[in-house]
């Protein structure tokens, strides 16, 4: 099996917080919320991480299973999904959700975050990427949900933040965004 599938199929590389989270999280369990064509989930299946990604785009959900098929892949199972149901059913050993949440509902996300906290294993990690509008850096990008400051770590009080940033970067796209980046890990 190729060693570097993204680029075989014309993806991105996985999220950079994703590679860097993988030198703190062993291989388990991760649901990758929001997969897309499958970037994340793909890298992590070849760290050995058990992977289970969903999206509500059933054309991008068929378009991860088509790759898993044909690589032979065992441990990518693509599910289409409503995250905005925040309805998890299993218990994940690290809950991934890279620019997804400011897509949702945005009556949905506070109920989404505690059902990926509900369904993360303890002493288990999330990792979540999100842009921001704050008055210093109003959100130039018209998303559906955005955070303010401070407000994902608020909904993060009792775990341990292993990393917490809400740091200015700059898009694929040239556009200028202030994005909350966190991975925690739960108590046990």
């Amino acid at each position: 099996m190729s060693t570097d599938l993204n680029s075989r199929y014309g993806l991105n590389p996985a999220h950079s917080e994703v590679i860097e989270a993988c030198r703190v999280v062993a291989p388990c369990s991760v649901l990758d919320m929001g997969c897309s064509n499958g970037r994340n989930a793909l890298y992590l299946s070849q760290q050995g991480f058990d992977v289970t990604a969903v999206d509500n785009n059933s054309a991008a959900i068929d378009m991860l299973q088509q790759i898993v098929n044909r690589e032979g892949i065992d441990n990518i199972k693509p599910q289409v999904y409503d995250i905005n149901s925040a309805g998890l059913s299993s218990e994940y050993g690290w809950i991934v959700c890279t620019v997804t949440l400011m897509f949702l509902d945005p009556g949905r996300v506070e109920a989404v975050i505690a059902d990926m906290q509900e369904h993360t294993l303890p002493g288990g990690y999330n990792t979540i990427v999100c842009a921001m509008n704050t008055d210093e850096h109003p959100c130039p990008v018209g998303f559906p949900f955005t955070l303010g400051a401070g407000q994902l770590r608020e909904a993060y009080g009792g775990w341990e933040l292993i990393k917490y940033n809400e740091d200015v970067g700059t898009m694929h796209n040239g556009a200028r965004l202030q994005f909350a980046t966190m991975l925690a890990r739960k108590p046990e």
